[in-house]
Parts: C-alpha cells; structure tokens; sequence
C-alpha cells in the first residue's frame, strides 16, 4: 500500500534551501541526521538533496530540478507573509486558468511555483 508521497529538491547549496524551507515556508521537519531535513508537506513529505556528494567513498551528481507546486488559500496574504519572511518572487502573478500563480526564488535551487487553486484540491478532500 503506498502511504504518501516523498519529493525531491536538488540543489547547489543544500543548507540554504533547508534553512528557506524551514525558515521561511515554516515546514515542520525531521532532522534525520547530518544536517538532513526531511519536510512535512501536508500528506507528502520533501527532501532536500545536494548536487553533488561523496557517500561510503562513492561521489554522487546530480543536475539541479525539481518540479514541485506549493499551495495556498489566499495567493495575495501568502506571498505577504512570505515577503516579510525574505521570500522573493521571480515573476507577476499569473491567472493560468487552474489557478493563480506566481514563482518563488528558492536559494540554490530552482523556482517553485506557488499557487491558489480554482479547485478541490484532492488532498482535502474527505475519503
């Protein structure tokens, strides 16, 4: 039985983007160990993880991507809150039909669209 879901966020400057994710979107989190943060995104769950590594003598690489939405309830008071928190927005807000949205600057990675949804998103939904 699958139980959720586990994101990956790959990423040049891995302390960074732990520190936006735990600082600045507030994810509560698990520190596995190593400096390891595992987030809790609602019913998934995000990892963050270096471009490069070296693990038992074994170097890993990796380009950075990802292709991750975050979610919100008001577009407008979230991109406030998260303004005054440091955030920073690489482009206007846009109406993409299914919603609107815009891109947050995440430190060492890629952008990450944030996003109010026109929609039931699934996840709240009531089995």
């Amino acid at each position: 039985m699958i139980t959720g879901l586990h994101s990956l966020v790959y990423t040049d400057d891995p302390e960074a983007t732990r520190d936006f994710f735990r600082d600045v979107l507030g994810f509560a989190f698990a520190d596995t160990g190593g400096g390891w943060l595992i987030f809790r995104t609602g019913p998934s769950e995000l990892g963050v993880h270096p471009t490069s590594t070296v693990q038992e003598g074994v170097e890993y690489n990796s380009p950075r991507h990802h292709a991750i939405s975050l979610m919100c309830d008001d577009l407008e008071a979230t991109m406030a809150d998260l303004s005054s928190k440091g955030a920073r927005f690489t482009r206007d807000v846009r109406d993409d039909g299914y919603g609107l949205t815009v891109d947050v600057a995440v430190p060492g990675a890629d952008d990450i669209m944030l996003y109010e949804p026109r929609y039931e998103p699934p996840a709240f939904l009531e089995d």
